[in-house]
């Protein structure tokens, strides 16, 4: 896809992306209905209504891609598209209901597996973050980061308990941070620089992930396996194992302490 052509959908993306925001904040705060789905997954009315929204916005702006969002019934049909949304509309429901502000709408353009596309919108701490393959991530319009150094002594760190646990026993000196509830927003934490590390446990899905790897490699850093492998998107099942983001050269020690 041209460069030029990556741009334009990169401003349109943003603009579905804050109206979505901007619907979400309606009802932020208020009283709304929410329920559990699966074994213990929180939804809520206002999942659905930003979802529907970036469904019509987004596939208006690439018609042939096809569709991948927490809250839409999985369609097989999208395996056989070069390209794909990849979208969560509300990425940390919990604290959304919870009236807590560390929630995010995640939206990325999935090209041949891989993110080119991405915009993640953190409303209530009015945080915008934006990124396109090969040309750096921004928060707010300015450039972001990641953190240099390969050490992992002082490391601002957050993610699951156990694993950060386990990590500290191995560095005490590592400042354990309290877990971001959306878990894109951990990770581009990580791409600003606000967190030196972070984690995730298993069972993630390309619509917590797509957005926020492409902003952390767009900042000079990596999110990867525990084996140093790149995530790979719209596979038959969008499920993922512990993933771990730092700045390149400290992505290397922490994945060295978790697999010693």
């Amino acid at each position: 896809m041209p460069g030029s052509e990556r741009a334009a959908i990169a401003d349109q993306l943003a603009q579905a992306v804050r109206e979505a925001g901007d619907l979400a904040l309606t009802t932020f705060n208020a009283s709304l209905k929410h329920w559990i789905k699966g074994k213990d997954s929180p939804v809520s009315e206002a999942d659905i209504a930003v979802d529907n929204l970036l469904r019509e916005r987004l596939l208006a702006i690439v018609p042939d891609a096809g569709w991948l969002s927490e809250e839409t019934e999985d369609d097989p049909a999208r395996m056989s598209r070069r390209r794909v949304w990849v979208v969560d509309p509300i990425d940390g429901t919990r604290a959304y209901i919870a009236g807590l502000v560390d929630w995010t709408i995640s939206a990325a353009l999935v090209e041949d597996g891989r993110p080119i596309v991405a915009a993640l919108f953190a409303p209530a701490e009015n945080e915008f973050f934006s990124a396109i393959v090969g040309e750096g991530a921004v928060c707010n319009g300015q450039r972001i980061t990641a953190t240099g150094g390969e050490s992992l002594e002082g490391a601002r760190l957050s993610g699951p308990r156990r694993t950060v646990e386990q990590l500290t026993v191995a560095v005490p000196s590592i400042m354990a941070l309290p877990r971001v509830h959306s878990l894109a927003l951990r990770f581009a934490r990580v791409a600003q620089g606000r967190l030196d590390a972070a984690l995730s446990g298993g069972s993630s899905h390309d619509w917590d992930l797509a957005a926020a790897d492409l902003l952390v490699h767009e900042a000079a850093g990596a999110l990867t396996t525990l084996a140093g492998d790149r995530i790979l998107y719209n596979r038959p099942e969008p499920v993922h194992g512990p993933l771990v983001a730092a700045g390149r050269l400290r992505h290397q020690a922490l994945r060295k302490a978790l697999t010693q």
